[in-house]
């Protein structure tokens, strides 16, 4: 492609140069090479990063409306039967709860350092130990609901045709696991989600993808795990700690 020149007349009516504009970048007239992960509807990385981290913001916050919602119903349904709330929660195993509490939050921890290591440049194999340790954790957190849900079909405490109820409210006690099972089934099902995420991250980890100049899918996914950790935290007191006392427990 051949160069542009043109002239535009100066103040005394002679001609003057204006400018001399080659192939290169239109704006400065100069070309820059590019990073390789950077696409083309962006100028740079740190404008791709931003736009990466608010469309996750914007998700996470519709996550929070459709578990907000969930929660909204816990608190009026508890509201009208809070003695019967409290008498299916004593039922719960607190410390498997209370477990698999302890397993999320260190899973966060590995998850903030596998964050840390790709903005570092760290070497692949300590990203991927980090991001392999959070599925461990993840998986753990899962084993532990097997067993938990085990539990209950043993016992008879799923809602249904079948479910069986020797306490006092049993209606009551029947709406509690409805909205247990519905809301801790939803979490798990985040929760292989994200590890079906953190599996692709690790995936691209290994091939050495990552670096102090673009680590946002890793941050992004961290985003993502954090959020399901935190629902967590609210999902545990308000189904485990509410029935402790209940009949002396």
């Amino acid at each position: 492609m051949s160069d542009s020149y043109s002239e535009a007349p100066t103040a005394g009516g002679m001609p003057g140069h204006v400018a001399i504009q080659g192939p290169g970048n239109p704006h400065d007239g100069h070309s820059h090479p590019h990073h390789p992960k950077l696409q083309h509807h962006f100028d740079d990385m740190a404008q791709q990063a931003e736009a990466s981290t608010l469309g996750m913001w914007v998700f996470l916050v519709t996550e929070i409306m459709f578990f907000g919602g969930l929660f909204m119903a816990y608190l009026l349904y508890r509201w009208a039967n809070p003695m019967g709330f409290q008498e299916a929660s004593s039922h719960l195993n607190v410390w498997l709860g209370a477990f698999n509490t302890a397993v999320l939050i260190i899973s966060s921890l590995t998850m903030a350092m596998a964050v840390r290591a790709a903005q570092t440049s760290a070497p692949a194999k300590s990203q991927v130990m980090w991001l392999v340790s959070t599925m461990i954790l993840g998986a753990v957190f899962l084993g532990v609901k097997v067993v938990e849900y085990a539990d209950k079909f043993e016992h008879h405490t799923v809602p249904g045709p079948h479910f069986v109820w020797e306490g006092q409210y049993p209606a009551a006690a029947e709406i509690f696991y409805s909205i247990y099972f519905c809301m801790t089934g939803l979490h798990a099902v985040h929760m292989i989600i994200g590890i079906g995420i953190m599996l692709w991250i690790t995936w691209m980890a290994a091939r050495r993808q990552f670096d102090a100049s673009y680590y946002t899918p890793v941050e992004v996914a961290g985003l993502y795990w954090h959020f399901v950790d935190i629902v967590w935290i609210f999902l545990f007191p308000l189904l485990y700690l509410i029935g402790r006392h209940y009949g002396g427990h």
